[in-house]
């Protein structure tokens, strides 16, 4: 049993009637008539919150095994009053302490015999596995001098993977003829390779090893395959979990972004007809998920994101080199999620991307420093806010030399702002695609 705020107003009430009743014989009495009012207040809430039912209130809890990792997942509590009569309920939920929320109260009345839903959304920042607890209902009557609480629900584990809530909005992006309109053009090379593209006409001078015989039987004149580069290109996430990932925005990682990121890219990727892989890093090449292109794949490398751990050392980028040179021998496009906040941080490992570039297609991709763009756009009104404006402004400008000097190494980058990671990385590579650059 618990003692609501309604009581200990009511208690100060009646000892306030008895002070004062020293003084008064009537107020006196009158103290006595509200005790007595007030015990057989409460002994009548706790007649009818404890001994009308047993197990009157019950709650439950739905929601995936899986959360998405930086997405709000939504939270369903299912209950139920069994009560003939109105109470009123307040319902604490026992979240993971990793939220750090102390405030989720959910405070309704409900009718007897009524079954209500309600829906909360939590926002997890951190992949892992998360533990909820028991869900606490505490009723009162119309009187609420008293409540009960029912301890209810079933503790469970739920899994945080990297965000996979938006892959449908993906896949309508991939499938889209957005760039086109944009103006990049498809370009298809006509080869000699495995997968044809139609049948033609035989003419003169054409590979007589190319001649369609099932289509020249059915014509009664020589027909000959025509056939396109193959397209099932491999395409690799190669994440760097380096100290330069750890920088935080709103409460997520760069890294976390980045393993977002390349969840969506490799199913953008697989639904395009390209075979995905997943290579992450740190002071030594770490997780090899080789490409593929078979349905089980998706599986493989979100299990392959959601174990990823760091200590956020320094990344080794000749290491990178020589294990992508000996274990990825087919020419692919490398998708590298790294960031460089200065022209000399990407000098340093330039010898390796460069060197990486002569036998694949190489994408960087690298972050923008929110707090450095609020600095170089706001008005100074002080001389620290001008050297601090005029600093900032300098940072930003190398991001642009970053990209240039990679350009020069024939090295193709993406700076973008973490909020919009996923979206232009995908744009990023369906822009490649269509060009045919790797």
């Amino acid at each position: 049993m618990f003692v609501n705020k309604r009581l200990y107003i009511a208690i100060s009430v009646v000892v306030l009637c008895f002070i004062l009743g020293y003084k008064s014989a009537f107020i006196f009495t009158v103290a006595q008539i509200l005790l007595l009012v007030l015990i057989v207040l409460c002994i009548n809430d706790f007649i009818l919150l404890y001994l009308t039912q047993k197990k009157a209130i019950s709650c439950t809890r739905e929601c995936a095994e899986r959360f998405s990792n930086g997405d709000e997942n939504t939270v369903r509590l299912h209950l139920s009053n069994k009560y003939l009569f109105p109470v009123s309920l307040q319902i604490i939920d026992e979240i993971p302490d990793i939220f750090q929320v102390r405030d989720l109260l959910f405070s309704f009345r409900m009718n007897g015999r009524e079954d209500k839903i309600l829906r909360y959304s939590l926002r997890p920042v951190k992949r892992g596995a998360y533990k909820f607890g028991k869900i606490n209902v505490f009723a009162s009557t119309k009187i609420g001098l008293i409540s009960r609480r029912f301890k209810t629900g079933t503790p469970i584990d739920v899994k945080v993977y990297p965000s996979y809530i938006y892959l449908n909005q993906y896949e309508l992006m991939a499938t889209s003829n957005k760039l086109l309109l944009q103006g990049n053009k498809r370009i298809r090379k006509i080869g000699q390779q495995l997968e044809p593209d139609h049948i033609k006409e035989y003419v003169k001078g054409d590979d007589y090893r190319i001649i369609n015989w099932k289509a020249t039987a059915r014509r009664n004149k020589l027909m000959s395959n025509v056939f396109q580069d193959e397209r099932a290109q491999n395409v690799y996430c190669l994440i760097d979990k380096g100290r330069t990932m750890q920088s935080a925005f709103e409460g997520m990682t760069l890294l976390d972004y980045s393993i977002n990121a390349s969840l969506a890219l490799s199913y953008v990727t697989i639904l395009k007809g390209d075979k995905t892989g997943l290579l992450t890093f740190e002071k030594q090449p770490e997780t090899m998920v080789p490409a593929s292109r078979y349905p089980s794949q998706m599986g493989h490398i979100q299990d392959a994101l959601y174990a990823q751990k760091t200590s956020f050392a320094e990344s080794d980028f000749s290491a990178l080199y020589q294990y992508v040179n000996k274990n990825i021998k087919h020419r692919s496009l490398l998708v590298i999620f790294t960031n460089f906040d200065s022209v000399p941080a990407m000098q340093r490992q330039l010898r390796y991307l460069s060197m990486l570039a002569k036998r694949h297609a190489i994408l960087v991709v690298f972050f923008e420093n929110t707090e450095l763009q609020e600095l170089a756009e706001r008005q100074p009104k002080t001389k620290e806010e001008v050297y601090e404006t005029v600093i900032a402004e300098k940072l930003e400008y190398e991001k642009t030399l970053i990209i240039n000097k990679l350009r020069q190494h024939n090295i193709l980058s993406l700076l973008t702002h973490p909020n919009n990671l996923t979206i232009n990385t995908i744009n990023k590579y369906l822009e490649i695609k269509a060009r045919g650059e790797f």
